[in-house]
């Protein structure tokens, strides 16, 4: 099964989340109708970045190096942009 970890945007709150799931569109609207406890404050929520992954393990091990390293500094060093 195909996981999606992604990274979303909050203009309101200027701030970045990072995270994982095996359906990204599913996610998004969870995100933007404030039903996930850690971003209900930032909606709306804007898909910034997204990587797909084999397997949740995977998913996993790319999230948490994301964390690590920031989003945004992540998003610089690879030149993705902000």
């Amino acid at each position: 099964m195909d996981y999606t970890v992604y990274i979303l945007y909050s203009q309101k709150r200027s701030r970045y989340y990072v995270g994982q799931t095996d359906d990204i569109e599913k996610r998004l609207i969870r995100h933007n109708n404030c039903l996930v406890p850690s971003t209900k404050y930032g909606a709306p929520w804007v898909l910034i970045f997204t990587a797909e992954v084999n397997n949740r393990s995977e998913a996993l091990i790319l999230e948490r190096k994301i964390k690590k390293r920031g989003a945004e500094r992540y998003l610089n060093d690879n030149q993705f942009g902000v």
